[in-house]
Order: structure tokens, then sequence, then C-alpha cells
């Protein structure tokens, strides 16, 4: 390696270290990272600028623009107490309807859309019977990051498999899909052991939220029937803007501009309820993590990963499975696969049949994002609302739950390859 190489990576470690320990918020880190890059030479600025993903930026600004309006309606306190009721009050069987409800969305929706409006109906729900909401947030993370993984829109790096290997929706739901909906029964099962065992709540709490009528939290009719409309355009949009040749953030920013228009909300207001530091977070650490892709780091991973197994299709699946997990968990999985793309074209021009190799990427990629607090986008986003709402989750509080079952719902997965793509 050379001393660019090493210097980016000297970069992203400390600046890892630094977030790990929470001394510095992570946005200033990410931010200083990003300025670092710049000074030493590695990247000059408009590379660097050209290594931020801005679609990612929109997708975040323009749904959570949306969801700060979509808040003025009552809409997420009607639908907290609903589920309430439908669980009858029981804080697991909550979690339970959260979990599946997150996961299902997340197959159809950005992954970010889907925790910003999960998020408001949890803190609400968690208000109302007075239990802590973290242990909720934390299975929500790992459910949208797992449901993403089922379809070929709920995850970037899915929709970059698809395009370069030519798979369709159909494809990812009758591969990925199996898998996750394996996963997911057993994940439900291990919340239920962490969380479900031990999760009460007095009795008069319960009784006095079964009282609760739904009806009565709307705050504006009208804002309510638009934003139900707004939403369901939201997930058509998401459904098909690859089909329509839109961006995932043309879809997010128009949805923003159109229900800012037609409900005549402040603007002032919309944008208070924009994570800024989390946007600050993204911008940065995708400088410092591209200063690693142009200086030729990721693609020595990339190719290490491969090049180990000595072209063995069946061991390279393993790998790649294991390896984009692990990966993914601490650095941006859309570099990564962006990386792997060409590896895998240039090993199938050859005339080897790298299908599970796609798969394998797939899944790994898409299921590491739960291994740490910086792992994807919905993570980040979440934890910050937490923050915000004064429960605080620490990135080793979270990596003692989210790496373990990173790891068990990536063994779950290589055991589904194997089965699904056995060696010949």
């Amino acid at each position: 390696m050379d001393i660019a190489q090493l210097t980016s990576v000297a970069i992203f470690v400390i600046a890892l270290g630094i977030i790990i320990s929470e001394k510095i918020h992570r946005a200033v880190v990410a931010l200083a990272g990003a300025v670092l890059v710049m000074m030493l030479g590695i990247m000059p600025f408009e590379e660097a600028i050209g290594h931020i993903d801005f679609n990612t930026l929109g997708v975040l600004f323009g749904m959570m623009l949306f969801v700060g309006v979509v808040k003025l309606s009552g809409l997420f306190e009607y639908l907290a107490v609903k589920c309430a009721h439908i669980a009858k009050g029981q804080p697991w069987r909550i979690m339970l309807i959260f979990v599946l409800l997150t996961a299902v969305l997340s197959a159809f929706l950005d992954n970010v859309t889907t925790v910003l409006l999960i998020g408001p109906m949890t803190l609400n729900i968690c208000k109302l019977l007075k239990v802590d909401p973290v242990p909720y947030f934390l299975t929500e993370i790992m459910a949208s990051n797992i449901g993403g993984t089922a379809t070929l829109i709920g995850d970037p790096p899915n929709i970059m498999i698809g395009s370069a290997a030519g798979y369709g929706f159909v494809d990812f739901i009758l591969v990925d899909t199996p898998a996750v909906i394996i996963i997911l029964a057993v994940i439900c099962v291990v919340f239920y052991f962490l969380y479900g065992r031990k999760m009460t709540a007095p009795q008069s709490e319960i009784d006095d939220v079964l009282e609760l009528r739904p009806a009565d939290y709307i705050k504006d009719h009208r804002l309510l029937r638009i934003s139900v409309v707004m939403i369901c355009l939201v997930v058509v949009g998401f459904m098909f803007h690859g089909a329509l040749g839109w961006e995932s953030s043309v879809i997010a920013l128009g949805a923003a501009g159109l229900i800012l228009l037609l409900s005549r909300a402040q603007i002032d207001h919309a944008l208070a309820q924009v994570e800024w530091t989390t946007l600050v977070f993204f911008a940065g650490l995708f400088i410092i993590v591209g200063a690693m892709t142009a200086t030729g780091v990721i693609d020595m991973l990339a190719s290490w990963l491969v090049d180990i197994t000595g072209g063995n299709v069946f061991l390279t699946m393993l790998v790649l499975v294991f390896g984009s997990a692990i990966v993914s968990a601490f650095l941006d999985n859309i570099p990564f696969v962006a990386t792997m793309i060409p590896i895998l074209a240039s090993m199938q021009a050859t005339g080897m049949d790298v299908t599970p190799l796609w798969w394998a990427v797939s899944l790994g990629a898409c299921l590491g994002g739960n291994g740490s607090l910086i792992g994807a986008s919905a993570n980040v986003v979440l934890s910050d609302i937490s923050r915000k709402n004064g429960h605080t989750i620490t990135f080793i509080q979270y990596l003692k739950v989210g790496f373990p079952i990173m790891m068990l719902t990536t063994v779950i997965a290589a055991v589904y390859l194997v089965l699904r793509f056995p060696p010949v």
C-alpha cells in the first residue's frame, strides 16, 4: 500500500474510533475527516464532492421534510393508538407488529422513509404506555435492513446488482425473499427472548391506552386525507422509479414539495424537522469512504475477497456473503458493491457461472447494515430521532446487539445459499 492508501485507511480508522468513543458528535468527526482528506491532498475538492451520494442525501432530506408535514395531521398518533388496540395494549405484541410492519414497508419503500414513518409512531405509543422506546428502535432498525433485502427496490445494492446482472423484481422475490422470510421468523424469536419476555406495562396504563379513541388524535382531517394519498403515491413512486427513469431522490423531494404546496404548511416548521446533523454526517462519511475508493483500497479489498478462494465459485460465494456483511457493517455498502460488480462481471465474461455470487453479495451487503450503528442510513436516522427525544443509543450499545444478530442472519443466509446453490 502507498502513502495515500495508508493515509485514507488511517483517517477512516481514527474517525471510526472517535465515533465509537462518542467523545465528539459523529457529524463533527465525519466533517473533520472529510476536510482532512482534502487538506492532505488525497482528493481535490471537486473529486471529493463527487463521492457524495446526493441521491441518498436527497432521499433523506425530502422524506424528513415530508414526514415533518405529515406529523401535523395527527396520523402517527392515530396509528399508534390503533396499533395499541390491535395488540391489546401488550408491549411485546406492539413490538412484534412494528417489526413486521417495518420489514414489509422496507421491502417496498426506501429504508429511511420507513423508519421516518415508524419512528414517530413508536415514540407516541411508548409515551402512552410509559415504556422505554430504545428496544423498539433497535428492533425496527434491524427489521428495516432485513426487510429491505427482500426486493429489487428495498436497498440500493439490490438495485445496482439487478441492473448489472439483468435481474428483475421477480428474480429478487424468488431468491432473496424466501431467505428474508426465514431470517425474519428467526429474528422475531430472538427479539422475544431479548426483549419480549421482560416487557411489561402497568395494567392501569394498558387500560388507559385501550380507552383512548384513535379518531380523537386526528388534528387536521384535510391534511390527513392529503397525507394518506401522498404516502400511497410515494410507495408507488419508489416501486416504479426505475421504470420511470427517476432517481429515488426525485420521488422524495417531489413528495416533499407537493405536500408543502397542498398543505400550505409553514416551510420554517418543516425545515425545523430535518435532522441536519444526520445529513452532515453522511456527507462527511461519503467523502472519507470515497478517499479509500479513489486510492484503490476498496478495489484491493474486493479483489482479496475473491482471490483467497482460488476462483472456486462455491467457496467464493461463502467468502462473499460473510465478507460483504462484515465490510458493510462499517463501510457504506454502495461503493463496496459498485466495486464488486465489475469483478463479478469479468468473471462471468470468462464463462464462469457467477449466479450464486450475485446473490451472495446482495444478501451479505444488505444484511451487513445491521452490524453497527453506522452500517446503514436507517440506523443513523432512527438513532438520531431517538437521541433528539431524550433516548440516546450509543455505538457500543447498538454493537452489542446488532453485530451478533447480523452474524446470525448472515449464517442463515449462507446456509440458505448453500441449499439453493449446492456445490457441484
